[in-house]
This record gives C-alpha cells, structure tokens and sequence, in this order.
C-alpha cells in the first residue's frame, strides 16, 4: 500500500505507474481515493474544531455554575449536548469514508523503482547474468520423474490415493537428499549471519492481507474453514508478520533471519498440476530469508540476497541465471524483483528456481512495522528471497549430476548431510 500522500501530491506519477503495470482499469481509483480523502480531511477537520468547541464551552459550564449563572449554565450544557450528537454523526461519516479509502488503496500497486524494464508479462523479462557453464552431455537424460523412480526415490501412485494429484511421496536416498539441501541451505544462511527460525505454518487473514494482493491470496491460499486461518504458501508470510503492529528498535535493524517451513499452494489455474513430476505441486518444503531494513539500505540488500541464491546453486554444480522481472511481472506490492533460474540440460532452458523482492514499506505500512530513529517513526522496508525450494532444487540438482549409467552424483557440499555419500545409484 502506497503512501496517500503520493495521491495528493502527485495523482500522474500514480497513474504512470499503474499504466507502466498495463493496468489501466485500476486508474479510477485514483481520482476515487483523491476525492474520498478530500472529503475525508473536510470532514474530520469539522470535527476536530466542533470537539475543541465543546472542549471550550464545556469549561464555561463549570466556571458559570460556580459564579451562580446557573441558566446560562444549562442554556450552554444544550449547546454542548447538540455538539456531541454532530460530532458523533461526523465520527460515523469519517470511519465509512476511511474504510472505502483502504479498500482502495489496498489495490493500487505499488510505485515500481526506476529500474524495472516495461513490459507486459513474464515474456518480456529481460537476462540480466549467467553464472556457471552449461552443459548438455552426449548421452540422453530422462524426464527427472524417471529418474527419481528408478532410483525408488518416488511414488505418485500412493500420494494420489491419500492426497490426489499434486502431491508425491519421496523415499529412501532421494527423500534424505532432499533434506540435505535443505539442511545445507540452512546453515549456508546462518553463516552469512541471519538467524534461523521455524514460524507458524498457518496465519490469519489479517496477516495474509498485509503480506500479498488479493489476487495472489486468492491464487495461493488454502483456507482453513470455520477458521480465520491460512496454511502458508511461503515462510516469508509469517516471518513479516512476526513484527506486525510492532515498532522495532533503529539500533536492531536490518533485522535478518532465515527460516525454514513446508509451503502449501492451490496453484490455481496452473498447467500441468497433473503432471508425473514434481515441477509444480500443492506441498514442498522451502529455505527462505527476510530483512527489514533502513529505505536507504534496501537496494544494497536487494542485491546481497538474490547473490546469495546464485552462490548456494553454484555450490551445488548447478548453472544458474538471474532474470530481472518486468514491470507486467510484478506483483501489486513489489519495488523489484528477479528471479533466478536453474540450468535445466534434459530441456536445454533455464527454469525458476527462486525469486527476490523488495517491497518498499508497502507490507510494513500494511501491517504496522515501524522503527523510531532521530528523525521520528517511520515503515521499515522488507525484503524477501528464496534460498531454496525443494521439489525444483531436487530437479535441477538431479539433472545436472546424472551420470549415463543412471546414477547421480552428490556434490561435495551434500555429503556431510548423506553419511559421506558421493553419489546415488
């Protein structure tokens, strides 16, 4: 959520912002929110001065019964008693408009920074860096399904029995490598210096719309019913919404932890949901990070976190690529975000395997989080990054270690985690 400032001082820089989004049916909103909070000012001012009046008459009241000018008294209690019933009227009118004001403005994205190239989807997403070579073998590599099957490292057959389509059983070596990336990207995090936790996996409403647009919540989210709860689709969730209506001391900031958490997604609409793989499920476990920050340190962050991402992969003999997200990419909340891509050599592509973003103080202003500093309190921003999600790790990992003979060797960085396994087979 944007400061309303921005709409009282500069609707067109809003407006261009919603267009460089080519998002033009928000535009109204604009002009509604301007309009809105013009009323909204008018009316509280009324009723600030009619409360100072009342405040002033009301003194008058006692100091006339004291001088024994008791009707003067009882003809001014009236007055006073006519004020209370207008200021109340005036109190009602001002939590109506507040309320259509939010409503609004919760759905105006946020500024985009400078930076962002224009463009309308992910198509348009531009390359920014490769690191890492990558290789196509000569011999053939399976679909990572395959793989892992042979391997007896899956089964789908049962998951869709107990679960239905999108979910999957890992086993054996498969299921402890899985958990020795993810133990291997917790402690790669806490050696960079943030502190590790395990959050809530379930959060309620007000924390999920202080976090993410609509849209996305409606995409992602599983409701608990009868409950004001949501399974998380991403720790990033709970973990902002540790510090929400909280004012954070300046001397703790950046504030920097790592957490990890099972993540649950309806994935609405996506393609391939029914798919033999693990690409794209309902349920993975994920490494995450987060920093709230000074707005000045947040672009130094920014690029801190998303490195992090690469050297992890690259640790792993994984080829890897950052992709800056256009502005159409972008969801309503973002400043800038980019995601980073896994070499994929059975389909000779890059695929998304995280995705970094700095949100400004549009979650902060969302749900409170403020710092108090010299020059008074202020949102902190707050960023977010993958450090890994398992399922697309595990395909990237398996496709760039597979050997012809169909094993798939661990990288040396693994093997503490596998009992001193080099590979799998």
């Amino acid at each position: 959520m944007i400061d309303i400032k921005l709409i009282r001082e500069n609707k067109d820089l809003v407006k261009e912002n919603i267009k460089k989004k080519f998002q033009e049916h928000k535009l109204p909103l604009v002009d509604e929110v301007y309009d809105l909070d013009l009323e909204f000012r008018k009316i509280k001012q009324e009723g600030d001065e009619l409360r100072s009046l009342k405040n002033t008459k009301s003194s008058e009241i006692g100091n006339l019964m004291r001088e024994g000018k008791k009707d003067e008294a009882l003809k001014i209690k009236e007055e006073v008693a006519g004020y209370g019933a207008k200021i109340d009227e005036l109190g009602k009118k001002e939590e109506e408009l507040s309320l259509k004001i939010k409503k609004r403005m919760m759905v105006i994205p946020n500024i985009i920074d400078d930076s962002v190239p224009v463009g309308k989807d992910d198509s348009e997403n531009v390359e920014i860096e490769k690191f890492g070579d990558p290789f196509v073998p000569e011999y053939e590599i399976p679909y990572h399904a395959d793989i892992i099957e042979k391997l007896n490292g899956l089964d789908k057959v049962s998951s869709g029995r107990t679960s239905g389509n999108g979910f999957y059983y890992l086993m054996g070596d498969i299921a402890r490598l899985s958990s020795a990336m993810l133990s291997y990207a917790r402690d790669f995090m806490i050696d960079k210096g943030f502190t590790y936790c395990i959050p809530p996996f379930m959060i309620r409403s007000d924390v999920v719309t202080g976090v993410m647009s609509f849209d996305e919540m409606d995409a992602m989210m599983y409701k608990i019913e009868g409950e004001d709860l949501y399974l998380i689709g991403t720790s990033e969730h709970s973990m902002i919404g540790k510090f929400k209506d909280q004012i954070v001391k300046e001397s703790d900031l950046p504030i920097t932890m790592t957490s990890y958490s099972p993540c649950f997604r309806k994935e609405v609409g996506a393609h391939g949901i029914e798919e033999r793989g693990i690409y794209r499920v309902h349920q993975f476990e994920k490494q995450e990070m987060i920093v709230l920050c000074k707005p000045e340190e947040a672009m130094d962050w920014y690029n801190k976190m998303w490195s992090f991402t690469v050297e992890l992969f690259r640790n792993m003999d994984i080829p890897v690529r950052t992709l800056e997200c256009c502005s159409g990419d972008l969801a309503d909340l973002k400043v800038k975000s980019c995601d980073v891509e896994a070499w994929s050599p059975r389909q000779k592509k890059y695929f998304e395997v995280g995705s970094c973003s700095t949100l400004g103080d549009a979650q902060a202003r969302r749900l409170g989080i403020r710092t108090k500093g010299d020059a008074g309190t202020y949102y902190v921003s707050t960023l977010n990054n993958t450090v890994l999600a398992s399922t697309r790790a595990l395909i990237a990992l398996i496709e760039n270690n597979y050997n012809e003979d169909g094993t798939v060797n661990i990288p040396k960085v693994l093997q503490p985690y596998m009992g001193g396994k080099t590979k799998i087979g």
